[in-house]
């Protein structure tokens, strides 16, 4: 088995080619990580969420990290990695360019509003059902990706 870096033009094909990513976020010393679905424009991954922990812990610390992942066939994996900051799209007139973006970003994509839209039925009623669209300015990007040494990728 081979690891091999990714360079940044290849981690950010892998952002654009996939969906689904991991989202951590910390608050008070203690991690969080949830599903999100996303889209990736112009250094930035956009995404939604129901008003919730997550929203809440990324309102008090904005630095968030994003991991996106491919398992392939013969041991063969890809990874990359997002740092990032949050950053809310809210729902005002200088923030309406930003939103319609991200939503026409997201809308090209089928299920695009699972699983941020959806929640257990035990989810407290307090949370209301008012979209949060918000976006991830990317500090840095890492990536790696695994393979055999005898199956001539790289």
């Amino acid at each position: 088995m081979v690891v091999q870096e990714m360079t940044r033009e290849e981690s950010i094909a892998m952002l654009l080619s996939r969906r689904l990513a991991r989202l951590a976020c910390v608050r008070d010393n203690q991690p969080y990580l949830v599903p999100c679905h996303y889209a990736f424009s112009d250094n930035h991954l956009y995404s939604f969420a129901l008003p919730g922990k997550k929203i809440d812990w990324m309102r008090q610390n904005a630095h968030v990290c994003v991991q996106v992942d491919e398992l392939g066939a013969n041991r063969q994996w890809r990874s990359v990695v997002v740092y990032g900051r949050f950053e809310e799209l809210p729902e005002t007139p200088q923030w309406h360019r930003e939103r319609m973006h991200a939503w026409s970003l997201l809308e090209q994509h089928a299920n695009w509003w699972e699983p941020g839209s959806l929640k257990p039925p035990f989810a407290s009623a307090e949370t209301g059902s008012a979209l949060i669209f918000y976006r991830i300015k990317i500090d840095s990007i890492t990536g790696r990706h695994a393979h055999d040494e005898d199956d001539g990728s790289g």
